[in-house]
């Protein structure tokens, strides 16, 4: 970025970022150096983080402009995300990106923290305006965990073996079977009504910017609402209804597990 996002964040500035994240506005970035433009790759390991369940405003800056087409198109890409735990709905704006550059999406990791979506919600709040990665007790670290983040390196061996064949088929269920990505469907039911709800919110910010501070507050007042009141009443019907839609889900995980 030409301007950096500072870190730790300041809750204001957070809650400020979110309209233009999730509507995918871009900013202004540096070019990448003549080395990285000019050089063919054989694979491309595409890390990004997700911000307000959308690709990160640096992710979607770089994305939509003119150096990722040079870079990506007709190459293999590997997307890795670090998230909390909601990631698959951000994956699949990120696979339109993708499409429209041209590039082949090979393969997905999705690492997460791996805590109840609660504890979760208290660490990574805490890590991001604090910029503290530990906590007090009883809380546990935030994020990815260590063991997951030291891990990874299977990842790399099993990537490594389909690079050198020059042949990606099969490489994703390859990934899938030793963990790579995991998939909560109630997450897929949040994500999908969070992002009806932001699309509404975003749009109301974006078009009174006179009353911008008042709009990101109520937005915050939801967010807040929505993670600890009406998110454990979802979770409650969803778990009432699995068997009735047990195939439904199935398919979701199984679709959000491929490309």
């Amino acid at each position: 970025m030409e301007k950096d996002f500072a870190f730790p964040w300041k809750s204001e500035v957070f809650y400020d970022t979110f309209p233009e994240t999730y509507r995918q506005i871009p900013r202004a970035i540096l070019p990448p150096p003549e080395e990285v433009l000019n050089q063919k790759f054989d694979l491309i390991l595409f890390g990004y983080q997700v911000w307000f369940l959308t690709p990160s405003i640096p992710i979607i800056s770089f994305l939509k402009s003119a150096y990722a087409a040079q870079i990506m198109c007709d190459t293999p890409v590997i997307t890795i995300s670090a998230t909390r735990n909601m990631w698959m709905l951000s994956q699949e704006k990120l696979k339109i990106h993708l499409q429209r550059l041209q590039a082949k999406l090979v393969g997905n990791i999705a690492l997460v923290d791996r805590h109840d979506n609660y504890t979760s919600v208290i660490t990574i709040l805490n890590w991001m305006q604090t910029g503290n990665k530990e906590q007090k007790k009883p809380f546990p670290k935030a994020g990815v965990s260590d063991a997951e983040i030291a891990s990874a390196d299977k990842y790399g061996t099993i990537i490594e073996k389909y690079v050198s064949q020059d042949n990606y088929n099969g490489l994703q269920n390859e990934l899938v079977k030793n963990g790579a990505v995991e998939i909560r469907p109630f997450l897929i039911k949040v994500e999908t009504v969070g992002n009806k709800l932001f699309t509404v919110f975003s749009g109301i910010i974006l078009k009174k910017p006179e009353k911008r501070k008042f709009w990101v507050g109520v937005y915050k007042f939801y967010l807040m609402a929505a993670i600890w009141v009406i998110s454990p009443i979802v979770l409650i019907i969803y778990n009432i209804t699995t068997p009735i839609f047990w195939w439904k889900r199935k398919k979701q995980i199984q679709y959000y597990q491929g490309l």
